[in-house]
């Protein structure tokens, strides 16, 4: 009797399984807030804020895997691994957020694991991207938009792993007499607006 042989998981199911742990882990980035009961007005607001970062990154992320998936017309083994990985820094994205936020653990060490994980999300969508930019059966206007896409990613990505650098996180912005920021998430913030760079950029030539 001859093996059955195991044919590619169609793009459809990929999707789904994805939706659900994009899903799940603004879910459960929404329940740390229920966690953090603030103290006060101020403390309320800071809590938003955090929960408004974590957010945005996934919704960036969702955002432009689910466009890239709506122009990938084949399945691989090798994509199907980049999947199950980019999935994995997704669902574990809200945990390290909220390890970073109210860990007793040292906040450079949960902050360089955290800017790993960023950037290797950021990687595998350009990645993504670099896929559908040399799919020479896409129109040329699309390959150029991913063309764009796949280096804002990757520069994103870059961005967050020299972040992750010890350096980084001994340097700090004063902001007043007692508080500072920490240069690692300005890079972080920097990052979140390269997207933003890219709409303006594509407006304009």
């Amino acid at each position: 009797m001859a093996e059955a042989k195991e044919g590619p998981i169609p793009k459809s199911r990929i999707e789904s399984l994805s939706d659900l742990i994009f899903g799940l882990a603004l879910s459960i980035g929404a329940l740390t807030l229920i966690e953090r009961s603030p103290s006060n007005f101020q403390q309320l607001l800071l809590n938003l804020a955090f929960y408004a970062f974590s957010f945005l990154i996934l919704i960036r992320v969702w955002h432009s895997y689910t466009s890239t998936m709506s122009d990938i017309h084949f399945e691989t083994p090798t994509a199907l691994y980049f999947n199950v990985i980019l999935l994995f820094l997704v669902s574990i994205e809200p945990y390290l957020f909220n390890e970073l936020v109210t860990t007793n653990l040292s906040p450079q060490n949960v902050s360089l694991i955290y800017a790993l994980d960023l950037g290797g999300l950021f990687l595998i969508l350009g990645l993504f991207d670099s896929a559908v930019s040399a799919d020479t059966k896409q129109p040329e206007n699309l390959r150029r938009h991913y063309r764009i896409l796949r280096n804002t990613l990757l520069i994103g990505a870059a961005i967050f792993f020299i972040s992750a650098l010890p350096f980084f996180w001994t340097l700090a912005i004063p902001l007043n007499g007692t508080n500072a920021l920490d240069l690692r998430f300005v890079f972080w913030i920097f990052a979140l607006t390269l997207s933003l760079i890219r709409r303006t950029y594509e407006r304009v030539v």
